[in-house]
């Protein structure tokens, strides 16, 4: 029988071997918990390995790079809450007064463009603590949106629990323009002045999201939903990932202040203008 011909030595790792090193180099140091970096618990990246040739899976995308502190947060923002409580039902309520002849305007666009419908769409979303609550919305989808939902599940252009198509069949005329430029979240001022929202946080959630949610995921009920984020101000923001869209969530949470707050405001304004919104 010929002798065996041994393989050439190239120095290059194949992606099996690399992925199985980085999963070492994380778990080794730290055992199965999590390693502590300069004040911020980080969790091992999330990784199945499996030794044989096939299949092999390293989601090294999935880093979780957050991990909040919750009473030491609230207690440290305590004061920063009630100042920004009261700059909340301040400029929202003049925001209200200022827009409301325009919201009237485009209601009743809605209304001629989808007769018969109430022009404000209404859902349950999760707010801060898990508490359930009435979201608002200028209507930008048919009435039968919900039971039609079903139809467009497989389309989903979003990883993780979230739902979202560039160009769903569900939006009206009317629906493209205001999406495109965030006039479909004024309603949402109510939700502001009565204590269910604040003007920068978090986008809030649908129930059924929260349910897929890990305990990661679930430090973002720690603040009441907002109106803009870190989020809403990306020009590519669809394009992001469902773990980038929470980092940047929980790193709002953990770096808010009056400061970071206007600057987000502003930016959102910036966007509104680009038409970012989709």
């Amino acid at each position: 029988m010929p002798a065996r011909q041994k393989k050439k030595k190239t120095g290059l790792l194949s992606g099996h071997e690399m992925c199985r090193k980085a999963t070492l180099f994380f778990l080794k140091p730290f055992g199965s918990g999590q390693r502590k970096d300069k004040g911020i618990f980080v969790e091992p990246v999330e990784t199945r390995i499996s030794f044989e040739k096939e299949p092999v899976v390293c989601n090294a995308n999935s880093l979780k790079e957050y991990w909040l502190n919750r009473e030491e947060l609230l207690k440290k923002q305590h004061r920063y809450q009630i100042v920004r409580r009261i700059q909340d039902v301040f400029f929202s309520s003049v925001a209200l007064v200022v827009l409301a002849i325009p919201m009237l305007i485009v209601a009743l666009v809605i209304w001629m463009d989808n007769p018969g419908a109430s022009p404000v769409f209404s859902q349950n979303r999760v707010g801060r603590d898990g508490k359930i609550f009435k979201f608002y919305k200028f209507r930008s989808m048919v009435p039968d949106a919900e039971e039609k939902l079903h139809e467009v599940l497989g389309q989903n252009e979003m990883d993780g629990p979230v739902f979202k198509i560039k160009n769903d069949p569900r939006i009206t005329r009317v629906g493209r323009l205001i999406r495109k430029t965030g006039i479909d979240e004024l309603p949402q001022l109510i939700n502001i002045i009565k204590g269910d929202m604040s003007i920068v946080g978090p986008r809030p959630p649908l129930p059924r999201e929260v349910a897929a949610y890990t305990d990661y995921e679930k430090q973002r009920l720690y603040v009441k939903p907002g109106l803009t984020c870190y989020w809403q101000i990306q020009p590519n923001r669809n394009e992001l990932t469902f773990d980038q869209w929470m980092n940047l969530d929980l790193k709002y949470i953990q770096e808010r202040n009056f400061w970071l707050d206007w600057k987000l405001i502003f930016l959102t304004v910036v966007a509104v203008l680009k038409m970012y919104g989709e």
